[in-house]
């Protein structure tokens, strides 16, 4: 069983938000080194206890596309047939808007080879939020939030 298989049924989809900038300056000859933003969170699940998703968000709002990299890690809590943890890999994108707040900032996690495209809105700093591909939140919004971690 699949994270999306299981996301579709819970929610449908997904994206991404909130990202540290690069601090310290690097010496010229190297680039300065990425920063990272981990999120996590425990989505519902129908066969399970839950399932605990990490995202790490690499690059900044600001960086270029290629600059932009993810990692998803899903892992079913109590699952009765023990399906093996699962692991996506990408880039990002930032979109701005949704058909319910045009100021919304949404992350577009877009998976390299197979996958679906998922989407999170950007609640606030702290808070990342699963929404569907037609960038609308779901009604149990708050049960679909990944927190960044410090």
């Amino acid at each position: 069983m699949q994270i999306r298989t299981l996301l579709a049924g819970v929610a449908m989809t997904a994206a991404l938000a909130g990202c540290a900038t690069s601090g310290s300056q690097a010496p010229d000859s190297q680039k300065p080194a990425a920063q990272t933003a981990e999120y996590k969170g425990t989505l519902p699940c129908r066969n399970c206890d839950g399932i605990d998703l990490t995202v790490d968000l690499t690059g900044t709002d600001q960086a270029q596309p290629a600059d932009r990299t993810f990692t998803l890690e899903a892992e079913y809590v109590n699952h009765p047939q023990n399906p093996p943890a699962e692991h996506y890999e990408g880039n990002w994108d930032v979109m701005t808007g949704t058909p319910a707040d045009d100021k919304a900032t949404v992350y577009e996690l877009t998976p390299n080879g197979e996958g679906q495209v998922y989407y999170f809105q950007r609640i606030d700093p702290q808070t990342l939020e699963l929404i569907d591909p037609q960038l609308r939140r779901f009604e149990n919004g708050q049960a679909l939030q990944l927190k960044k971690q410090p």
